[in-house]
């Protein structure tokens, strides 16, 4: 494909300059790895890529890119579903990928200091010894990198209990697309000093400012935590289930994921994983809790069966089991990209909407594409619905392309008409964007745009993320 963002002859010459040796790269390998996220729709095509070390070499190469007109691509984990993170048309990757300090915890504010380079699964890690946690989970938590988590405000599988990303965000350094570094917040709880600019970096994909280092606000870490999954009748089912959670039980929910038949048939087929409970459903609910007392969670377990609730379940007994459930969930959309080529949506809706929503997605993949595969799982506590249509072994991937193109239009207008979003949690990038409108307005659309033109008027960077100018 030609580029459209071609570096001028001399610019890398100025980069070397300015960074030292081993920090860019045009290794032809080196580059296709850098320039993808994990959709499988663009081509990778970068010019070079940069490894800088710390915000003031960050803002050296921003300074540079904007002022010779090189578009510029943040990078972090690229476990990105949305094309966010994609260099197709010759820009210049920045990897955040050697930015991974993180600084001691401090116990009594309950927050840690980290580069953006930082993985997840290590924060984690790093803060659990003071029996603290920063509770950003999702599957790729050993891969994703922090600063990608607050530029998509990552959801994952906690937001029932814990929200979203930017709850857990107190402080931001960033670099403006001129090279001015903004210290935002540090790690104050309370700031009442007019508009929150923190806020508007955390979601904004890397289109507004380059994340260097981010104050985490952090949680207690839970004592105990029980897992379970219970086999169900139908969607319908799996609400009548998180009614009853949701109703009160003796316990604080910390999660609860639904899967189908179809995405476990693909997990069994990847990974050789066993489902271990008797009945076979159509339908699974993966439920964790922080228990307030076991003999009344005995009880209301027993509730459930005696009711018709649910058709079978089981508890994990070790935490090896309970990381064996979590299996069945976690390890799904790696087992939907290794069987087939997934299209995915990320979707959302009010709670109270999902059954009527899921009733009429039916209708329009039934009626419309006879035959289509689709494995549907989310996290139903916040409304929010993982859509992977299976591309058919018959069809050629760019005419699946254009298919799934259209039957994203009808999704969506289901979406808008149950007051739903286009993207949940894996942000908008190059996929979602055609499709914005069903969830933002005109007046919107021209606000988000004067945003990216005051913040960075030359479109350095990420180009073509989110909004075309």
């Amino acid at each position: 494909m030609a580029s459209t963002h071609r570096l001028p002859a001399d610019f890398l010459a100025e980069l070397l300059a300015t960074l030292p040796p081993d920090a860019v790269t045009t290794e032809p390998s080196e580059l296709a790895e850098l320039g993808r996220d994990w959709t499988k729709v663009f081509a990778p095509s970068p010019s070079a890529a940069v490894f800088p070390r710390s915000t003031e070499e960050v803002a050296r190469v921003v300074r540079l890119a904007n002022a010779r007109g090189v578009a510029v691509v943040p990078s972090g984990g690229r476990t990105g579903l949305a094309g966010g993170a994609v260099a197709k048309d010759g820009e210049l990757v920045l990897s955040m990928s050697r930015m991974r300090r993180m600084d001691p915890v401090d116990v009594s504010g309950r927050t840690v200091r980290v580069q953006a380079g930082a993985v997840t699964a290590a924060v984690h890690e790093h803060v659990a010894p003071h029996g603290l946690t920063w509770p950003v989970d999702f599957a790729s938590k050993g891969s994703s990198h922090v600063g990608g988590n607050i530029a998509t405000n990552a959801g994952g599988v906690k937001v029932i209990r814990y929200g979203l990303t930017r709850n857990w965000v107190l402080g931001l350094e960033v670099v403006l697309a001129s090279g001015e570094v903004l210290q935002l917040n540090g790690a104050l709880e309370k700031n009442n000093t007019g508009f929150d600019l923190r806020q508007l970096f955390i979601g904004s994909e890397g289109t507004l400012g380059v994340i260097t280092e981010a104050t985490l606000k952090l949680a207690r870490l839970p004592e105990k935590l029980d897992v379970f999954l219970f086999a169900v009748e139908d969607f319908a089912a799996v609400l009548r289930l998180f009614r009853e959670v949701r109703a009160g039980g003796p316990f604080t929910v910390s999660a609860y994921e639904f899967f189908t038949d179809r995405c476990f048939a693909r997990l069994e087929r990847h990974r050789g994983l066993s489902m271990p409970l008797s009945a076979r459903a159509t339908h699974y609910v993966l439920l964790e809790v922080e228990p307030d007392g076991a003999a009344s969670l005995d009880a209301w377990l027993a509730s459930l069966f005696e009711r018709g609730l649910v058709l079978d379940g089981t508890m994990a007994q070790t935490s090896s089991q309970a990381e064996k459930l979590w299996a069945l969930r976690e390890g799904i959309s790696e087992s939907l990209s290794a069987t087939g080529l997934p299209h995915k949506n990320d979707i959302a809706v009010p709670i109270a909407n999902l059954e009527g929503f899921t009733a009429e997605l039916d209708a329009v993949f039934g009626a419309g594409y006879p035959g289509w595969e689709i494995c549907l799982f989310g996290h139903i506590g916040d409304g929010n619905l993982h859509v992977n249509v299976m591309k058919p072994e018959a069809l050629e991937k760019a005419e699946f392309l254009r298919q799934t193109g259209a039957a994203d239009h009808a999704m969506f207008e289901l979406v808008k008409k149950h007051a739903g979003s286009i993207s949940a949690e894996h942000g908008v990038g190059l996929l979602k964007k055609p499709y914005l409108s069903y969830s933002r307005a005109p007046a919107e659309l021209a606000a988000l745009r004067a945003i990216k033109g005051a913040l960075d008027p030359r479109n350095t960077l990420n180009p073509g993320k989110i909004l075309d100018p």
